[in-house]
Protein backbone atom coordinates (compact mmCIF):
# COMPACT_ATOMS: atom_id res chain seq x y z
CA UNK A 1 0.00 0.00 0.00
CA UNK A 2 3.32 2.28 0.05
CA UNK A 3 3.30 4.91 -2.53
CA UNK A 4 6.22 7.19 -3.84
CA UNK A 5 4.51 9.78 -1.22
CA UNK A 6 4.67 7.68 1.75
CA UNK A 7 8.33 5.28 0.84
CA UNK A 8 10.49 5.75 3.59
CA UNK A 9 13.65 4.17 1.83
CA UNK A 10 15.68 6.95 1.90
CA UNK A 11 13.85 9.72 4.33
CA UNK A 12 13.85 7.62 7.19
CA UNK A 13 17.33 5.80 7.23
CA UNK A 14 19.10 9.39 6.35
CA UNK A 15 16.92 11.21 9.26
CA UNK A 16 17.83 8.55 12.17
CA UNK A 17 20.95 8.43 11.20
CA UNK A 18 21.64 12.42 10.74
CA UNK A 19 20.54 12.78 14.50
CA UNK A 20 21.83 9.67 15.90
CA UNK A 21 25.50 11.05 14.93
CA UNK A 22 24.63 14.53 15.75
CA UNK A 23 23.66 13.46 19.53
CA UNK A 24 26.45 11.05 19.58
CA UNK A 25 28.87 14.10 18.86
CA UNK A 26 26.94 16.41 21.44
CA UNK A 27 27.28 13.57 23.82
CA UNK A 28 31.22 13.62 23.22
CA UNK A 29 31.43 17.17 23.98
CA UNK A 30 29.02 18.09 26.83
CA UNK A 31 27.99 14.69 28.66
CA UNK A 32 30.16 13.11 31.52
CA UNK A 33 29.30 11.09 34.56
CA UNK A 34 28.25 12.39 37.57
CA UNK A 35 29.75 12.17 40.78
CA UNK A 36 27.86 8.99 41.80
CA UNK A 37 28.88 7.45 38.45
CA UNK A 38 32.19 7.98 37.54
CA UNK A 39 35.11 5.51 39.24
CA UNK A 40 37.32 8.28 40.50
CA UNK A 41 34.92 10.40 41.70
CA UNK A 42 32.35 8.03 43.83
CA UNK A 43 35.21 6.41 45.60
CA UNK A 44 36.61 9.69 46.66
CA UNK A 45 33.54 10.60 48.09
CA UNK A 46 33.13 7.55 49.90
CA UNK A 47 36.55 7.81 51.14
CA UNK A 48 35.91 11.25 52.19
CA UNK A 49 32.56 10.80 53.67
CA UNK A 50 32.98 7.49 55.01
CA UNK A 51 30.49 5.81 52.49
CA UNK A 52 29.46 2.73 51.26
CA UNK A 53 29.00 1.34 47.95
CA UNK A 54 25.17 1.25 49.08
CA UNK A 55 24.94 4.31 49.31
CA UNK A 56 25.02 5.15 46.23
CA UNK A 57 21.87 6.65 44.40
CA UNK A 58 21.70 3.86 42.19
CA UNK A 59 20.38 1.39 44.51
CA UNK A 60 17.43 4.43 45.61
CA UNK A 61 16.74 5.52 42.63
CA UNK A 62 16.86 2.54 39.69
CA UNK A 63 13.76 0.69 40.76
CA UNK A 64 11.83 3.71 40.11
CA UNK A 65 13.46 3.95 36.56
CA UNK A 66 13.05 0.51 35.56
CA UNK A 67 9.37 0.95 36.73
CA UNK A 68 9.29 4.04 34.52
CA UNK A 69 11.02 2.89 31.93
CA UNK A 70 8.88 0.04 31.68
CA UNK A 71 5.63 2.59 31.44
CA UNK A 72 7.09 4.63 28.76
CA UNK A 73 8.09 1.64 26.29
CA UNK A 74 5.58 -1.02 26.84
CA UNK A 75 2.83 1.17 29.08
CA UNK A 76 2.26 3.58 26.26
CA UNK A 77 2.59 1.79 23.63
CA UNK A 78 0.35 -1.11 24.15
CA UNK A 79 -2.03 1.60 25.31
CA UNK A 80 -2.25 2.43 22.08
CA UNK A 81 -2.79 -1.04 20.06
CA UNK A 82 -6.62 -0.31 20.30
CA UNK A 83 -6.78 0.53 16.52
CA UNK A 84 -7.45 -2.98 14.57
CA UNK A 85 -5.01 -2.46 11.90
CA UNK A 86 -1.93 0.23 13.61
CA UNK A 87 -0.27 -2.47 16.12
CA UNK A 88 2.90 -2.43 15.06
CA UNK A 89 2.99 1.51 14.28
CA UNK A 90 1.13 1.88 17.62
CA UNK A 91 4.35 0.30 19.70
CA UNK A 92 7.08 0.43 16.88
CA UNK A 93 6.65 4.18 16.70
CA UNK A 94 5.85 4.49 20.14
CA UNK A 95 10.00 2.65 20.58
CA UNK A 96 11.38 4.82 17.95
CA UNK A 97 10.59 8.31 19.38
CA UNK A 98 10.96 6.86 22.67
CA UNK A 99 14.78 5.94 22.18
CA UNK A 100 14.86 9.55 20.29
CA UNK A 101 13.32 11.66 23.23
CA UNK A 102 15.48 10.26 25.72
CA UNK A 103 18.36 11.25 24.16
CA UNK A 104 17.61 14.44 23.28
CA UNK A 105 16.05 15.13 26.48
CA UNK A 106 18.66 14.30 28.19
CA UNK A 107 20.82 17.05 26.42
CA UNK A 108 18.29 19.61 26.45
CA UNK A 109 17.72 19.44 29.89
CA UNK A 110 21.46 19.02 30.85
CA UNK A 111 21.80 22.09 29.33
CA UNK A 112 18.70 24.22 31.72
CA UNK A 113 19.28 22.17 34.71
CA UNK A 114 22.67 19.95 34.48
CA UNK A 115 25.57 22.06 33.68
CA UNK A 116 28.30 21.94 35.49
CA UNK A 117 31.52 23.39 34.77
CA UNK A 118 30.55 23.56 30.96
CA UNK A 119 29.81 19.69 31.33
CA UNK A 120 26.25 17.84 31.55
CA UNK A 121 26.56 15.45 34.33
CA UNK A 122 24.06 12.59 34.02
CA UNK A 123 22.92 9.53 36.28
CA UNK A 124 20.24 7.67 37.19
CA UNK A 125 18.03 10.80 38.40
CA UNK A 126 18.97 12.11 34.88
CA UNK A 127 17.84 8.73 33.24
CA UNK A 128 14.09 9.16 35.20
CA UNK A 129 14.37 12.94 34.18
CA UNK A 130 14.87 11.84 30.35
CA UNK A 131 12.01 9.55 30.89
CA UNK A 132 9.19 11.98 31.82
CA UNK A 133 10.33 14.65 28.75
CA UNK A 134 9.86 11.24 26.65
CA UNK A 135 6.31 10.64 28.12
CA UNK A 136 4.97 13.93 27.33
CA UNK A 137 5.86 13.00 23.58
CA UNK A 138 4.12 10.04 23.99
CA UNK A 139 1.48 12.09 24.87
CA UNK A 140 1.22 14.35 22.41
CA UNK A 141 1.81 11.24 20.02
CA UNK A 142 -1.78 9.69 21.41
CA UNK A 143 -3.86 12.85 19.59
CA UNK A 144 -2.51 12.30 16.20
CA UNK A 145 -1.90 8.28 16.07
CA UNK A 146 -2.73 6.86 12.99
CA UNK A 147 -2.25 10.51 10.62
CA UNK A 148 1.48 11.03 10.36
CA UNK A 149 4.88 9.62 9.11
CA UNK A 150 7.64 8.53 11.79
CA UNK A 151 9.81 11.22 10.50
CA UNK A 152 6.91 13.72 11.19
CA UNK A 153 6.71 12.13 14.72
CA UNK A 154 10.71 12.39 15.18
CA UNK A 155 10.49 16.36 14.74
CA UNK A 156 7.41 16.73 16.31
CA UNK A 157 9.31 15.20 19.27
CA UNK A 158 12.90 17.05 18.88
CA UNK A 159 10.94 20.16 19.38
CA UNK A 160 8.44 19.49 22.12
CA UNK A 161 11.41 18.04 23.91
CA UNK A 162 13.10 21.19 23.70
CA UNK A 163 9.67 23.05 24.68
CA UNK A 164 9.43 20.74 27.47
CA UNK A 165 12.50 21.16 28.81
CA UNK A 166 11.59 25.36 28.82
CA UNK A 167 9.05 25.07 30.81
CA UNK A 168 10.13 22.63 33.40
CA UNK A 169 13.17 24.66 33.80
CA UNK A 170 10.83 28.14 33.84
CA UNK A 171 8.29 26.18 36.54
CA UNK A 172 10.72 24.36 38.94
CA UNK A 173 13.58 26.71 38.89
CA UNK A 174 12.35 30.48 37.87
CA UNK A 175 8.75 29.96 39.71
CA UNK A 176 9.94 27.46 42.28
CA UNK A 177 7.06 25.11 41.70
CA UNK A 178 5.86 21.36 43.21
CA UNK A 179 5.04 19.31 40.23
CA UNK A 180 6.87 15.46 41.35
CA UNK A 181 4.61 13.52 39.32
CA UNK A 182 4.24 16.17 36.41
CA UNK A 183 0.47 16.78 36.44
CA UNK A 184 1.41 20.05 34.45
CA UNK A 185 4.69 20.04 32.84
CA UNK A 186 4.30 16.51 31.68
CA UNK A 187 0.64 15.16 31.14
CA UNK A 188 -0.97 19.10 30.59
CA UNK A 189 1.86 20.04 28.31
CA UNK A 190 2.01 16.85 26.47
CA UNK A 191 -2.08 16.54 25.97
CA UNK A 192 -2.71 20.02 25.04
CA UNK A 193 0.28 20.58 22.93
CA UNK A 194 -0.32 17.35 20.79
CA UNK A 195 -3.94 18.89 20.43
CA UNK A 196 -2.94 22.17 19.02
CA UNK A 197 -0.72 19.73 16.72
CA UNK A 198 -3.44 17.69 16.02
CA UNK A 199 -5.60 20.81 15.18
CA UNK A 200 -3.28 22.02 13.14
CA UNK A 201 -3.72 18.51 10.70
CA UNK A 202 -7.03 18.54 10.85
CA UNK A 203 -7.80 16.33 7.83
CA UNK A 204 -11.13 17.06 6.50
CA UNK A 205 -11.44 13.95 3.99
CA UNK A 206 -10.55 11.51 7.51
CA UNK A 207 -14.13 9.38 7.64
CA UNK A 208 -12.74 8.29 4.42
CA UNK A 209 -10.54 5.81 6.66
CA UNK A 210 -13.36 5.72 9.30
CA UNK A 211 -13.45 1.73 9.08
CA UNK A 212 -9.69 1.94 10.48
CA UNK A 213 -10.23 3.95 13.16
CA UNK A 214 -11.84 1.39 15.58
CA UNK A 215 -11.06 -1.43 17.58
CA UNK A 216 -11.66 -5.71 17.15
CA UNK A 217 -11.99 -7.47 20.31
CA UNK A 218 -7.92 -8.92 19.93
CA UNK A 219 -6.95 -5.14 19.50
CA UNK A 220 -8.30 -3.89 22.90
CA UNK A 221 -7.74 -6.37 24.87
CA UNK A 222 -3.82 -5.82 23.92
CA UNK A 223 -4.38 -2.33 24.51
CA UNK A 224 -5.20 -3.49 28.14
CA UNK A 225 -1.90 -4.74 28.47
CA UNK A 226 -0.64 -1.08 28.49
CA UNK A 227 -3.69 0.39 30.87
CA UNK A 228 -2.56 -2.67 33.64
CA UNK A 229 1.09 -1.61 33.28
CA UNK A 230 0.58 1.90 33.68
CA UNK A 231 -1.66 1.56 36.68
CA UNK A 232 0.55 -0.70 38.36
CA UNK A 233 3.64 1.38 38.27
CA UNK A 234 1.95 4.71 38.50
CA UNK A 235 2.85 5.09 41.64
CA UNK A 236 6.73 4.83 41.09
CA UNK A 237 6.09 6.98 38.10
CA UNK A 238 5.06 10.08 40.33
CA UNK A 239 7.65 9.19 43.37
CA UNK A 240 10.04 8.70 41.18
CA UNK A 241 12.52 11.82 41.76
CA UNK A 242 10.50 13.17 45.12
CA UNK A 243 12.78 13.19 48.15
CA UNK A 244 13.91 9.92 49.90
CA UNK A 245 11.94 9.17 52.96
CA UNK A 246 8.30 10.01 54.16
CA UNK A 247 7.63 12.05 51.06
CA UNK A 248 8.53 9.33 48.01
CA UNK A 249 6.64 7.05 50.67
CA UNK A 250 3.45 9.20 50.59
CA UNK A 251 3.57 9.90 47.30
CA UNK A 252 3.56 6.28 46.29
CA UNK A 253 0.92 5.56 48.87
CA UNK A 254 -1.64 8.89 47.68
CA UNK A 255 -0.73 7.63 43.88
CA UNK A 256 -2.24 3.88 45.03
CA UNK A 257 -5.16 5.19 46.64
CA UNK A 258 -6.84 8.23 43.76
CA UNK A 259 -5.60 5.52 41.34
CA UNK A 260 -8.21 2.53 43.30
CA UNK A 261 -10.78 5.33 43.28
CA UNK A 262 -10.59 6.51 40.24
CA UNK A 263 -10.96 3.12 38.77
CA UNK A 264 -14.26 2.41 40.51
CA UNK A 265 -15.93 5.80 39.42
CA UNK A 266 -14.87 4.99 36.19
CA UNK A 267 -16.61 1.94 35.73
CA UNK A 268 -19.55 3.17 37.52
CA UNK A 269 -19.72 5.90 35.41
CA UNK A 270 -19.10 3.88 32.13
CA UNK A 271 -21.80 1.75 32.76
CA UNK A 272 -24.45 4.74 33.77
CA UNK A 273 -23.42 6.73 30.58
CA UNK A 274 -24.23 3.91 28.46
CA UNK A 275 -28.17 3.44 27.56
CA UNK A 276 -27.78 -0.51 27.71
CA UNK A 277 -25.72 -0.43 30.65
CA UNK A 278 -22.97 -2.15 29.16
CA UNK A 279 -18.58 -1.15 30.06
CA UNK A 280 -16.85 1.07 27.18
CA UNK A 281 -13.55 -0.53 26.68
CA UNK A 282 -12.37 2.95 25.56
CA UNK A 283 -13.49 3.69 29.39
CA UNK A 284 -11.91 1.32 31.16
CA UNK A 285 -8.50 1.47 29.39
CA UNK A 286 -8.13 5.08 29.61
CA UNK A 287 -10.02 6.72 32.12
CA UNK A 288 -9.12 4.49 35.26
CA UNK A 289 -5.71 5.92 34.60
CA UNK A 290 -6.82 9.79 35.15
CA UNK A 291 -6.33 9.54 39.23
CA UNK A 292 -2.28 8.71 38.73
CA UNK A 293 -2.55 11.92 36.11
CA UNK A 294 -4.42 14.27 38.80
CA UNK A 295 -2.42 13.18 41.75
CA UNK A 296 1.02 13.67 40.36
CA UNK A 297 1.47 17.42 41.14
CA UNK A 298 -0.35 17.19 45.06
CA UNK A 299 1.22 13.66 45.49
CA UNK A 300 4.30 14.46 47.62
CA UNK A 301 1.98 17.42 49.69
CA UNK A 302 -0.18 16.74 52.79
CA UNK A 303 -2.90 15.32 50.35
CA UNK A 304 -4.07 12.46 53.39
CA UNK A 305 -5.24 9.06 51.80
CA UNK A 306 -8.80 10.24 52.02
CA UNK A 307 -7.79 13.16 49.90
CA UNK A 308 -6.81 11.17 47.17
CA UNK A 309 -9.13 9.25 46.81
CA UNK A 310 -11.93 11.71 46.20
CA UNK A 311 -8.90 13.56 43.34
CA UNK A 312 -8.90 10.28 41.80
CA UNK A 313 -12.79 9.73 42.25
CA UNK A 314 -13.10 13.24 40.02
CA UNK A 315 -10.67 12.25 37.96
CA UNK A 316 -12.43 9.14 36.71
CA UNK A 317 -15.76 10.81 36.50
CA UNK A 318 -14.67 13.70 34.10
CA UNK A 319 -12.28 11.46 32.03
CA UNK A 320 -15.31 8.89 31.72
CA UNK A 321 -17.64 11.82 30.58
CA UNK A 322 -15.02 13.86 28.90
CA UNK A 323 -14.51 10.56 26.37
CA UNK A 324 -18.56 9.92 26.20
CA UNK A 325 -19.62 13.31 25.92
CA UNK A 326 -16.52 16.04 25.30
CA UNK A 327 -14.90 14.19 22.55
CA UNK A 328 -17.53 14.49 19.73
CA UNK A 329 -17.46 17.99 20.38
CA UNK A 330 -14.01 18.72 20.06
CA UNK A 331 -13.59 16.59 16.61
CA UNK A 332 -17.39 18.06 15.32
CA UNK A 333 -17.16 21.64 16.52
CA UNK A 334 -13.45 22.56 17.03
CA UNK A 335 -12.13 20.23 14.72
CA UNK A 336 -9.20 18.55 16.82
CA UNK A 337 -9.30 14.92 15.51
CA UNK A 338 -7.99 13.69 19.41
CA UNK A 339 -7.38 9.66 18.05
CA UNK A 340 -6.74 8.60 21.86
CA UNK A 341 -8.47 11.15 23.62
CA UNK A 342 -5.35 12.52 25.32
CA UNK A 343 -7.59 15.50 26.04
CA UNK A 344 -9.74 13.26 28.53
CA UNK A 345 -6.63 11.21 29.90
CA UNK A 346 -3.97 13.59 30.80
CA UNK A 347 -5.28 17.12 29.84
CA UNK A 348 -8.32 18.14 32.08
CA UNK A 349 -7.19 15.54 34.83
CA UNK A 350 -3.71 17.32 34.22
CA UNK A 351 -5.19 20.59 34.93
CA UNK A 352 -7.36 18.98 38.13
CA UNK A 353 -4.40 17.94 39.44
CA UNK A 354 -2.53 21.30 39.12
CA UNK A 355 -5.75 22.79 40.88
CA UNK A 356 -5.76 20.52 43.32
CA UNK A 357 -1.52 21.14 44.30
CA UNK A 358 -2.32 24.73 44.02
CA UNK A 359 -4.97 24.46 47.12
CA UNK A 360 -3.21 21.95 48.91
CA UNK A 361 0.04 24.16 48.91
CA UNK A 362 -2.12 27.12 49.90
CA UNK A 363 -2.82 25.53 53.04
CA UNK A 364 0.45 24.18 54.10
CA UNK A 365 1.52 24.61 57.71
CA UNK A 366 3.85 23.88 59.95
CA UNK A 367 1.56 22.07 62.14
CA UNK A 368 0.60 19.67 59.71
CA UNK A 369 3.91 19.13 58.11
CA UNK A 370 6.55 19.37 60.94
CA UNK A 371 10.17 19.81 59.96
CA UNK A 372 8.84 17.41 56.59
CA UNK A 373 8.06 21.12 55.58
CA UNK A 374 11.41 21.77 54.41
CA UNK A 375 11.64 19.08 52.09
CA UNK A 376 8.38 20.03 50.30
CA UNK A 377 7.97 23.87 50.41
CA UNK A 378 11.07 24.54 51.79
CA UNK A 379 10.63 28.54 51.08
CA UNK A 380 7.62 28.26 53.10
CA UNK A 381 10.01 26.45 55.85
CA UNK A 382 12.31 29.41 55.88
CA UNK A 383 9.85 31.88 56.09
CA UNK A 384 10.74 33.42 52.67
CA UNK A 385 7.02 33.27 51.94
CA UNK A 386 3.49 32.37 52.80
CA UNK A 387 1.82 29.11 51.83
CA UNK A 388 -0.68 31.38 49.63
CA UNK A 389 1.80 32.98 47.55
CA UNK A 390 2.93 29.28 47.07
CA UNK A 391 -0.41 28.72 45.81
CA UNK A 392 -0.45 31.63 43.54
CA UNK A 393 2.81 30.14 42.00
CA UNK A 394 1.30 26.85 41.31
CA UNK A 395 -1.25 28.35 39.79
CA UNK A 396 0.67 30.63 37.89
CA UNK A 397 2.54 27.55 36.26
CA UNK A 398 -0.42 25.88 35.40
CA UNK A 399 -1.22 29.14 32.97
CA UNK A 400 2.54 28.88 31.60
CA UNK A 401 2.30 25.47 30.82
CA UNK A 402 -0.80 26.06 28.56
CA UNK A 403 0.76 29.20 27.10
CA UNK A 404 3.92 27.14 26.05
CA UNK A 405 2.06 24.10 25.54
CA UNK A 406 -0.59 25.87 22.66
CA UNK A 407 1.67 28.51 21.16
CA UNK A 408 4.75 25.74 20.33
CA UNK A 409 2.31 23.20 19.31
CA UNK A 410 0.60 26.01 16.90
CA UNK A 411 4.31 26.86 15.23
CA UNK A 412 5.45 22.47 15.48
CA UNK A 413 1.96 21.93 13.98
CA UNK A 414 2.67 23.91 11.30
CA UNK A 415 6.03 22.78 10.25
CA UNK A 416 4.82 19.43 10.39
CA UNK A 417 2.11 20.47 7.90
CA UNK A 418 4.86 21.21 5.36
CA UNK A 419 4.18 18.62 2.32
CA UNK A 420 8.06 16.75 2.91
CA UNK A 421 7.36 14.03 5.63
CA UNK A 422 5.75 11.18 3.71
CA UNK A 423 2.41 11.66 6.12
CA UNK A 424 -0.37 9.01 4.58
CA UNK A 425 -3.63 10.15 2.28
CA UNK A 426 -6.72 10.82 4.31
CA UNK A 427 -8.10 7.79 2.39
CA UNK A 428 -5.38 5.09 4.67
CA UNK A 429 -4.89 6.58 7.71
CA UNK A 430 -4.55 3.46 10.65
CA UNK A 431 -2.48 1.58 8.53
CA UNK A 432 0.44 -0.25 9.29
CA UNK A 433 1.15 -1.59 5.76
CA UNK A 434 1.83 1.87 4.50
CA UNK A 435 5.15 1.77 6.54
CA UNK A 436 5.30 -1.80 7.60
CA UNK A 437 5.76 -5.05 5.96
CA UNK A 438 2.76 -6.88 7.66
CA UNK A 439 3.09 -11.24 7.81
CA UNK A 440 0.17 -12.54 5.45
CA UNK A 441 -0.98 -9.32 3.70
CA UNK A 442 0.77 -10.85 0.52
CA UNK A 443 -1.07 -14.25 1.10
CA UNK A 444 -4.43 -12.74 2.10
CA UNK A 445 -4.42 -10.30 -1.38
CA UNK A 446 -3.40 -13.42 -3.08
CA UNK A 447 -6.11 -15.49 -1.48
CA UNK A 448 -8.66 -12.74 -2.09
CA UNK A 449 -7.84 -12.46 -6.39
CA UNK A 450 -8.51 -16.88 -6.23
CA UNK A 451 -11.35 -16.59 -4.71
CA UNK A 452 -12.64 -13.68 -7.10
CA UNK A 453 -11.17 -15.26 -10.21
CA UNK A 454 -12.79 -18.67 -9.24
CA UNK A 455 -16.24 -16.47 -8.91
CA UNK A 456 -16.32 -15.05 -12.13
CA UNK A 457 -15.03 -18.48 -13.48
CA UNK A 458 -18.34 -19.97 -12.16
CA UNK A 459 -20.88 -17.18 -13.47
CA UNK A 460 -19.37 -17.49 -17.12
CA UNK A 461 -19.94 -21.42 -17.10
CA UNK A 462 -23.14 -21.08 -15.20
Amino acid sequence: MTNAVTNMRLKLPVVCIILEIILIILFGVLVQYDQETDAKQWHKKMSNQSLSNYDNDFYYRYPSFQDVHVMIFIGFGFLMTFLQRYGFSSVGFNFLIAAFSLQWATLMQGFLHGMHGGKIHIGVESMINADFATGSVLISFGAVLGKTSPIQLLVMAMFEVTLFAVNEFILLSVLEAKDAGGSMTIHTFGAYFGLVVARVLYRPNLEKSKSRNCSVYHSDLFAMIGTIYLWMFWPSFNSAITAHGDDQHRTAMNTYYSLAACTLATYGLSALTAHDGKLDMVHIQNAALAGGVAVGTAGEMMLTPFGSMIVGFLAGTISVLGFKYLSPILENKLKIQDTCGVHNLHGMPGVLGAIVGAVTAAVATKDVYGDGLEDVFPNIHSGDIEASFQGVRQAISLAVTLGIALLGGLIVGFILKLPIYGAPPDTICFEDSIYWEVPGEEEHLDELTAVRAADEAEKLNS
